[in-house]
């Protein structure tokens, strides 16, 4: 569970703990529940965008984190779409 504000350095302790966990999981998908985040920095945004291209799984509660999380996701299908140059 994550709650408070993502911004530098918790950005970089979230990426740490969530690689250590991964390590862990034998199969097992990692879920991280995001509950009462008050801020998301672009460090946090870049950290969040990564391990959801890993895989990581995310619950979000609130206006403002669903909304960061859902334009997050359409960055991911867009770049998925796009043609590589």
């Amino acid at each position: 569970m994550l709650e408070g504000k993502l911004v530098a350095p918790w950005a970089a302790e979230l990426r740490r703990e969530c690689r250590e966990a991964a390590a862990d999981l034998r199969g097992r998908e990692l879920t991280i529940e995001l509950r009462n985040v008050t801020c998301i920095s672009e460090d946090g945004e870049n950290v969040l965008l990564e391990l959801m291209k890993e895989g990581v799984r995310f619950r979000a509660s609130g206006v403002f984190t669903k909304h960061v999380m859902k334009q997050l996701a359409r960055k991911i299908r867009r770049n998925v779409k796009e043609p590589k140059k």
